[in-house]
């Protein structure tokens, strides 16, 4: 029974992270798209989807919880999988996919909009820089 508990929880972790990462996809996309150049935008959204899956399983899937029903407790007695049990598994599984992922993009998020003002700041910064240089002297007579 503890296998069978096992392997259900890491295909709901997998699958609740899967619909995540694919609802995520398109935004993620496009800030990637604008931080990083074109051909290392499909790169991170690559691993961007893979660390998703990753950190969506292991939230899901608490085998630390799960030892419980194979480890006795201090009278000798295995905890016992009832219904009930199953569905509030199920519910600690789907909950933990989507916090973990919840955190993961959270971060992404906050360090791309980070990166996103620091490229901001030196855009606007750029056409500055241009318009405070000198002209050379053969600028200068061009321009006349």
């Amino acid at each position: 029974m503890f296998v069978k508990l096992l392997a259900i929880t890491f295909l709901v972790a997998l699958v609740v992270s899967a619909l995540l990462a694919l609802l995520f996809s398109a935004p993620i996309r496009k800030l990637l798209a604008r931080l990083v150049s074109d051909e290392l935008a499909p790169v991170w959204k690559c691993y961007l989807t893979f660390a998703i899956l990753v950190v969506g399983v292991s939230g899901g899937v608490r085998l630390w919880d799960l030892e419980r029903y194979i480890t006795p407790d201090k009278d000798g007695k295995l905890l016992v999988l009832t219904s009930e049990r199953w569905v509030v598994e199920i519910y600690k599984t789907i909950i933990g996919s989507l916090q973990g992922v919840a955190w993961m993009l959270l971060l992404f998020f906050l360090i791309a909009l980070l990166a996103y003002v620091v490229m901001r700041g030196f855009e606007a910064k750029r056409p500055n820089q241009e318009k405070k240089v000198a002209p050379t002297g053969r600028a200068r007579r061009a321009a006349r």
